[in-house]
């Protein structure tokens, strides 16, 4: 005789949504949030039932690179082991009430990027280390999130996600190209992924398919059906998808606004506005307004379940950002803009310090974002990783050990609140820690660049 399923299992095979769901609507699909009364990520490829609790219903693991060029302060990036606790330097301030989901790791390096001694030599091959062509040539290694992406990609509707706040530099500087300084995600060893530096556009490719659809806003051309879905889910669940949808329509009205500013970052020409129209997806002047946006967006690839990779680069090693939005230590009145980041970072002064603090402002508040998105006993934070890495410890080309301070617990394979140190130990090449995040993603390899074997106690 047939067993009857119980009310419980009815109810996930009449509200069944697999791990590709998604609102859909003229030229647009919206994916989903981590919901508790649908197993949003279970795996029904064998058209099996996915029943709560079992690995195919848990929240993904996800990764996150961002960058920062040029380095950090030489006195302020610091973390000690403090009993349970973790003292840290003033560049690290931003991150104080993550102390507990951080893992700040010292020591780390890649022996290929200390030949050319120079910015594009440094930052070519931070994610692969690989060796680099030399000679205006173009020739790295694919870079571990777009290692990943070929492997896990298939998954979601964007393989990854590359974005950056600085557009590239296709320039050469001592017999090095300048594409090395301006990419850090590279598809194959002689492609760089290509760089999504314009708001409205990376927002488009998450959630437009036709982005020639029209001016109708993403949640306007999935209203009919995310009010269809509110009535098949839990009331827990409506709020998670009321809260999400508001956070996808207050990006969307935050990128219009965005592109009618007529403020302009940095220095300021003869003109003190553009003279001709500006262009409706444009690109955002002001270098805090362009960080946030691009911060809030990698928040909502990763809520909606769009992408499980990115990368994030604030600006290019070898930088030309000014900073006219932070206070200067000149005057009360002056603005950071005097100096280009790349010319700053050769400074120990506390512009250079509150510069750097607002880099790490911009990984804390993506670690805040995160880690306010519960999906299930975790957050979305405890869920990632997300890694803050630049190609040198600081401005003044030191690459024998790299800053790399990491967030989230890979859904609970990584411990965190811990310093580590590999200062004057054997093996503590940059890869050995991609090949052991690459383990937590569920990718195995034997090697990647320049390494055979994991980072020990990660």
């Amino acid at each position: 005789m047939t067993q009857r399923p119980t009310k419980h299992e009815s109810s996930f095979r009449r509200y069944r949504i697999t791990r590709r769901a998604m609102l859909r609507g003229l030229g647009v699909s919206l994916a989903l949030p981590w919901m508790e009364s649908v197993p949003v990520w279970g795996d029904d490829a064998a058209g099996k039932l996915a029943s709560a609790g079992t690995a195919g219903s848990e929240p993904p693991v996800r990764f996150a690179c961002v960058f920062a060029g040029n380095g950090f302060h030489q006195k302020e990036w610091w973390a000690k082991q403090n009993g349970s606790t973790i003292d840290i330097g003033k560049v690290l301030a931003p991150l104080a009430g993550h102390r507990d989901k951080m893992l700040f790791i010292r020591g780390l390096y890649n022996a290929e990027a200390l030949k050319g001694n120079i910015h594009s030599s440094m930052t070519g091959n931070l994610l692969s280390g690989a060796p680099l062509a030399s000679g205006g040539r173009i020739r790295s290694g694919t870079s571990i999130d777009q290692l990943l992406a070929q492997r896990l990609g298939h998954q979601t509707k964007v393989p990854s996600l590359v974005l950056g706040c600085e557009k590239a530099n296709p320039s050469v500087h001592k017999n090095y190209s300048m594409l090395y300084s301006s990419h850090i995600s590279w598809s194959s060893p002689t492609t760089p992924t290509p760089l999504e530096v314009y708001p409205a556009l990376a927002f488009d490719r998450l959630f437009r398919d036709d982005v020639q659809a029209g001016d109708k806003s993403v949640l306007d051309a999935v209203l009919a059906e995310a009010n269809s879905l509110r009535g098949r889910v839990s009331t827990t669940d409506r709020r998670k998808l009321d809260e999400y949808l508001n956070s996808v329509r207050d990006v969307e009205q935050r990128i219009e606004r965005a592109g009618k500013h007529e403020r302009l970052q940095g220095w300021r020409p003869t003109l003190d506005k553009p003279n001709i129209p500006r262009p409706k997806d444009g690109y955002p002047q002001d270098v805090d307004e362009h960080m946030r946006l691009m911060c809030d967006i990698l928040v909502l690839a990763f809520q909606t379940d769009t992408t499980r990779l990115c990368t994030l680069k604030l600006n290019n090693d070898h930088s030309s950002l000014r900073f006219g939005n932070l206070p200067s230590e000149r005057g009360k009145n002056q603005g950071i803009d005097y100096m280009i980041h790349h010319l700053l970072s050769h400074q120990e002064s506390n512009d250079w310090l509150r510069v750097n603090q607002f880099f790490v402002e911009q990984f804390a508040y993506i670690a805040s974002r995160l880690d306010a998105i519960q999906e299930g006993e975790r957050t979305a934070l405890d869920n990632s990783m997300i890694m803050l890495c630049s190609s040198m410890l600081t401005g003044s080309h030191n690459a024998t050990q790299l800053p790399v301070v990491m967030l989230g617990n890979a859904g609970g394979q990584l411990k965190t609140g811990r310093v580590l140190d590999y200062n004057g130990k054997p093996n503590r090449q940059m890869c050995n820690l991609y090949l052991s995040m690459m383990d937590k993603m569920g990718v195995h390899l034997d090697r990647f660049g320049d390494s055979t074997g994991r980072l020990a106690d990660v």
